[in-house]
């Protein structure tokens, strides 16, 4: 190809990114304090510029150009001409090649350098300075595409939120070492797309996977100057890209094969997003995109001093959402992801630092104003993790109605009684109960809540009894990095032991803490491995292990850890099973079922009758029974009740000793039968039947669930 191979016509301003029509490629990026915008093409290497054409018009901010000779797989990035003054907000720098914000695939990686820098990294003068240097040899190329894809007849795949339980997983993590996989597949989303993947997801009884950041991301330069890498993708380098890493040679076809084969088989798809900030840092980071394209209207600035961002996300910037372009780029992204690539819903990482109006958090800010009213997004499902690191950035239950939000408080919660804290009773039962507190007065549903006890961020399950504190060091950050209070507790010795007995109470302690997941209202989520008892040897903030620290380990699973692999896959069928665990409506005591007598819901003390204050306020007392009885009139107007619904009773005993429970009475003699017991998984159906009335003896550090019966229909 030579340099005057390609010629440049007006082109229109709309859409926004380099489109293939069948003829040309249409090139418009927006810039609205651009002197000059060039386009460079590249050969099919990504190494030689073989042409630079100069976008010849300019409309309503946005420059645009029509290349006839362009076709599907051509390589290009831009450079644009304007100011170089960092005080005023302006960081142009024409010396460097820049992606397009709306590239839907890159070509190559960042290799660093200090080219990157739009000012010379070393000099006294920091980023006022100017770096003349051309980037364009170690930088990634954006690649047209051609976005023809052939879905066929997709299975019907959404799941009521009432239904959902998510399953949040690394494509690496969890492929890497799966050996039932080609080896060219491990790693990438066709490993995902693999029947032995897909049927794994199936048998567990997942509805719903979150794929952590699949959004084309940076390797840090100081992550890679330690000899690491980053692994969990929260430092995007584009919002329409998949990454590079993780897909063959098929492209963006091995995302939407992937989606299919998921929906093929009733699975949802939900990708966790980063809109809140970029790979490009502070005032003293790279340029890649968005800061050499229009610096002032892509980023939150300081007002006195536009040299310097606002950084509401602690990763050094902040985008401005409130920009109309800005806001234009994000909802393009989420519509390019459901539209196009067929996924199910989103999970948004540092989701107050979207709705910040300017600067304070609103959940009537523009964000979720055209969410809202987006014929497209409007009904997919929005997952926010309620808090940054702004001014009043914790906002968790401040979501408007439709979100779902990350609960921490449940998290806490749950692994503070199990650990034995004092006082947690009151607490653990609003969580329980669906965080009512949080959600219900904003007329928002029980599902609002994403309750887990582990996710990505933070100890795995079998961690969080297996060490007192974070073990850290691997990311070479002295060991200050992470949760520094993560609730956990290791049972006797730190990390990996021989002893039997701590190993059995370890091993309770998992059954006890997932299980009272999948027993509160709200929806849940398991991370992936932890139901194969996945460790991060004690690691908390493993985000830049992209190794065995991050990776599930399948291979030689002792029988313990298929034991509870299995008890999960039973705790996920009791759910399904039972629709008062799943309720739409909160329910608070108040309707009485004409057939047992029970309430809604009976909080139950350990001597058969209703809980009250002596017993909540009683700090040293961790026992109760939680009663949802079925059959009872629903608390929401509009919401019609589950046909035959069970009425169950679970007790809840954190003590390190028996305790004593009296089963509660109802309307008529009844018999409850346990069909869940944490101390003994494999306990046989009937065999701790319990007479309504009578007492039964908990034993320490245990779950039971018992299911409602007439007393002639008791199992002998």
């Amino acid at each position: 190809m030579t340099a005057d191979s390609f010629s440049v016509q007006p082109g229109v301003p709309f859409p926004l990114g380099a489109v293939w029509n069948g003829r040309g490629v249409n090139f418009a990026l927006f810039s609205a304090h651009a002197e000059r915008v060039e386009l460079c093409l590249f050969d099919r290497k990504g190494r030689k510029e073989v042409d630079r054409v100069t976008l010849p018009v300019c409309t309503d901010q946005v420059w645009h150009g029509y290349v006839p000779e362009a076709r599907p797989g051509q390589l290009y990035g831009y450079r644009v001409h304007g100011p170089y003054c960092p005080e005023a907000g302006h960081r142009f720098n024409a010396n460097k090649l820049l992606l397009d914000p709306y590239a839907k695939r890159l070509h190559g990686t960042i290799k660093w350098t200090d080219a990157h820098y739009g000012y010379i990294i070393n000099s006294p003068r920091a980023d006022l300075s100017f770096d003349r240097r051309d980037n364009a040899f170690a930088m990634p190329k954006c690649v047209v595409v051609d976005e023809a894809f052939s879905w066929g007849v997709e299975k019907p795949h959404l799941v009521p939120w009432s239904d959902t339980i998510i399953y949040e997983l690394h494509v690496v993590g969890f492929t890497k070492h799966r050996e039932q996989l080609p080896k060219p597949l491990r790693g990438t989303f066709g490993g995902l797309a693999h029947p032995s993947t897909i049927d794994y997801l199936k048998n567990l009884g997942v509805t719903t996977v979150e794929l952590m950041p699949v959004f084309a991301f940076a390797d840090d330069r100081f992550l890679e100057d330690r000899g690491l890498r980053n692994y969990w993708g929260y430092q995007p380098v584009s919002l329409f890209a998949p990454q590079q890493r993780y897909m063959t040679a098929a492209g963006i076809y091995d995302f939407k094969t992937m989606v299919l084969r998921l929906h093929d088989a009733g699975i949802e798809v939900i990708l966790d997003v980063v809109y809140n900030h970029t790979a490009e840092g502070d005032h003293m980071g790279p340029t890649l995109s968005w800061r050499g394209i229009d610096n002032l209207s892509y980023y939150r600035l300081l007002p006195e001093n536009k040299r310097y961002y606002l950084n509401d996300s602690g990763c050094g910037n902040s985008l401005d959402v409130n920009q109309p372009r800005v806001l234009q780029m994000v909802m393009d992204s989420l519509r390019y992801w459901v539209t196009k690539m067929h996924v199910d819903g989103f999970r948004f990482d540092l989701a107050p630092s979207l709705g910040r109006n300017p600067g304070h958090f609103d959940p009537r800010a523009g964000f979720f104003d055209a969410i809202r009213q987006d014929p497209v997004l409007s009904r997919v499902k929005l997952i926010a993790e309620p808090w940054d690191v702004g001014e009043n950035g914790y906002q968790l239950g401040n979501f408007p109605q439709g979100w779902t939000e990350w609960n921490d408080r449940t998290r806490d919660a749950v692994r503070r009684f199990w650990r034995g804290d004092m006082g947690m009773m009151p607490e653990l039962a609003k969580r329980l109960h669906g965080s009512s507190d949080l959600f219900e007065g904003k007329g928002r549903r029980t599902w609002a809540g994403i309750n887990y006890v582990s996710s990505h961020d933070g100890f795995t399950l079998r961690d969080l009894v297996s060490y007192n504190q974070r073990h850290n060091h691997a990311n070479g950050e002295n060991n200050q990095d992470g949760h520094g209070e993560p609730f956990s507790f290791n049972y006797g010795e730190e990390g990996p032991t021989a002893d039997k007995d701590i190993k059995a109470l370890r091993q309770l302690q998992r059954r006890n803490m997932i299980t009272t997941i999948f027993l509160a209202q709200g929806t849940p989520m398991l991370q992936a491995g932890d139901e194969i008892g996945r460790t991060q040897q004690g690691n908390n903030n493993a985000y830049c292990q992209d190794n065995d620290i991050g990776w599930l380990q399948w291979k030689n699973l002792p029988p313990e850890d298929r034991d509870f692999k299995e008890f999960v896959k039973r705790l996920i069928r009791l759910r399904k099973r039972f629709p008062v665990l799943r309720r739409p409506w909160y329910p608070h005591g108040r309707e009485t079922s004409p057939t047992t007598g029970f309430k809604d819901l009976q909080w139950v003390s350990p001597d058969g009758t209703d809980m009250e204050a002596v017993h909540w306020e009683n700090t040293a007392n961790r026992c109760m029974g939680m009663l949802v009885s079925g059959d009872t009139p629903p608390g929401l107007p509009g919401v019609l009740p589950a046909e035959d619904e069970d009425t169950l009773l679970i007790v809840f005993n954190a003590a390190e000793h028996e305790q004593m429970f009296r089963t509660p009475e109802g309307a008529s003699p009844y018999v409850w039968q346990c069909i869940l017991d944490t101390t003994n998984p494999m306990r046989p159906k009937g065999t701790l039947n319990q007479i309504a009335g009578r007492p039964f003896q908990a034993e320490p550090r245990s779950i039971y669930v018992f299911t409602l019966a007439p007393l002639q229909e008791q199992v002998e």
